[in-house]
């Protein structure tokens, strides 16, 4: 039997969105509970071997989705009108079009381009020398990585114990 491929992804999604509401029907606090097991006897610590995890937001899909409608919906009347979905688009418009005549201009849609080129062109001859061309590339801030020293989860209680000891 061969099955539409429409129908089989309406199931998918159907299956996705019922996976998603009884994921979220579940308390914040037993989902956490789920994810990280906490050390025998003491309550809201977790094993120092466990992995680290993200704090569970209590900030659902739906609340945000919900922020963004209000965002669009400039007149709080419930709807959004084609003119209120497209105002962020007139606006972004509205700083290109530089001579306010309605139209773009190849010069107004790519001034920022054009800028760049003008600044990398030290020369002032229209090209761009291997040089001036690396110049233009996009500077982008490097990722560092978190650098934990070795052994520095192990070291910090028995430091505690030898405190202990000394008392």
């Amino acid at each position: 039997m061969i099955v539409p491929k429409w129908l089989a992804a309406t199931v998918v999604v159907a299956l996705v969105g019922l996976a998603v509401m009884l994921w979220r029907s579940t308390p914040p606090a037993q989902r956490l509970a789920l994810r990280a097991p906490a050390v025998a006897g003491v309550t809201g610590e977790v094993a120092s071997d466990a992995p680290l995890l993200a704090p569970v937001s209590d900030v659902t899909p739906l609340d945000r989705e919900a922020k963004r409608f209000n965002r669009y919906d400039k007149d709080k009347n419930g709807p959004i009108t084609r003119d209120e979905y497209l105002a962020n688009r007139r606006k972004a418009f509205a700083k290109l079009d530089t001579d306010h005549d309605g139209k773009l201009s190849f010069d107004e849609y790519s001034v920022k381009a054009i800028a760049k080129f003008d600044t990398a062109d030290v020369s002032r001859d229209d090209r761009l020398t291997p040089a001036e061309f690396a110049t233009t590339a996009i500077k982008r801030k490097p990722r560092t990585k978190a650098v934990c020293p070795p052994g520095a989860q192990t070291a910090a209680p028995a430091a505690a114990e030898d405190g202990a000891e000394a008392q």
